[in-house]
């Protein structure tokens, strides 16, 4: 019976290998001997552990699955292999991995440490150069229409309709928008990081956006709602902001600390695929990149802000000019650092 329960443990673990289309089919290749060892090394709990994780495809916060740093594969950790059979198969080096802010695994040298896959994201690196877009600011509203706008003038219009309401005791709000209406009411971030999403398995806590109810009847709001699926990890570590795309569709981020558009003052719009995390905020950084845009732009403008637009991109590369013309987007209002 102890048997047959683990290796049917064992052979659900490796039917759920990662199927990405054009990895190579490692059925008989050279990371099973190493999976299979690493298998043995577990108990049947932290099996149990890992099988959820797999299953559950990282929805909610699995608990930490540890194992000794011992060589199941020369020059190969355990949580870099079990990245490579259940999500990515590419992935080549554990400098291109960071471990998610609610795993307990410190990851030094000689400790045990976590191997649950999902504990893990890629890392997303900022495009060297950037696209170019043009010198009206992604994060602006449209006064008028597009048309109107002076191309000889730097506009910087702040769309953030609700800093006035953040108030001391929590490191951010979010504010869920529809096109340009904002839907349900500032969501307070008291924890170091907060899951939003529409669909998380019963009992995964944070900012339920399928809870709330639209205010927009378009099909193309409802679409984009259909896809936000597991959404995405929202987490303050250090002097940092990072969001993780836990969902199964890319996200677009502006963060006045992500970097400029090329050759333009103002921050550029990026892309985060699925599985990657960004480092979006940097409050060490961002005194000195608010001053510099200051003094080139008109208006007024919110350098504690980070926008988020869930599955549809904005910005002069793309048919959307502005976020407000972006179907369901997040709003995170960062408390200034005294």
């Amino acid at each position: 019976m102890f048997r047959s329960r683990r290796a049917s443990l064992v052979q659900r673990l490796w039917r759920h290998r990662c199927t990405t289309p054009g990895a190579p089919d490692d059925s008989h290749g050279p990371l099973k001997p190493a999976a299979h060892a690493l298998f043995k090394k577990l108990r049947d709990p932290e099996l149990e552990l890992l099988l959820q994780a797999v299953e559950g495809k990282g929805a909610g916060e699995s608990a930490c699955i540890w194992v000794e740093p011992r060589g199941f594969k020369p020059g190969l950790p355990a949580f870099l292999l079990f990245c490579r059979l259940y999500r990515w198969p590419d992935v080549g080096h554990p400098n291109e991995l960071k471990r998610l802010s609610f795993c307990r695994s410190a990851g030094g040298e000689g400790s045990a440490h976590c191997c649950n896959p999902h504990h893990l994201s890629r890392l997303a690196v900022p495009e060297t150069p950037p696209p170019a877009y043009d010198k009206i600011s992604p994060f602006a509203l449209p006064l008028k229409s597009p048309s109107a706008f002076d191309r000889n003038r730097k506009v910087w219009q702040d769309t953030t309709l609700s800093r006035h309401s953040v108030k001391d005791g929590y490191w951010c709000k979010l504010a869920y928008w529809e096109y340009r209406l904002r839907v349900g009411r500032l969501y307070p971030v008291h924890e170091d990081h907060v899951n939003v999403f529409s669909d998380l398995p019963a009992g995964a806590g944070g900012f339920c956006l399928g809870q709330l109810r639209p205010r927009s009847q378009s099909q193309a709001v409802q679409r984009a709602r259909a896809k936000i699926g597991r959404g995405l990890l929202l987490s303050r570590e250090g002097s940092s902001v990072w969001v993780y795309n836990r969902s199964d569709h890319p996200c677009f981020v502006c963060s006045p600390t992500l970097g400029p558009s090329a050759g333009e003052p103002g921050p550029a719009v990026h892309k985060i695929l699925p599985g990657y995390a960004i480092k979006v905020y940097d409050y060490q950084r961002v005194g000195h990149l608010a001053a510099g845009w200051a003094g080139q732009n008109e208006g007024p403008y919110d350098a504690h802000a980070v926008r988020i637009s869930f599955g549809k991109g904005w910005g002069p590369c793309y048919s959307r000019r502005f976020i407000t013309s972006c179907p369901c987007w997040l709003e995170v209002l960062l408390n200034a650092p005294r």
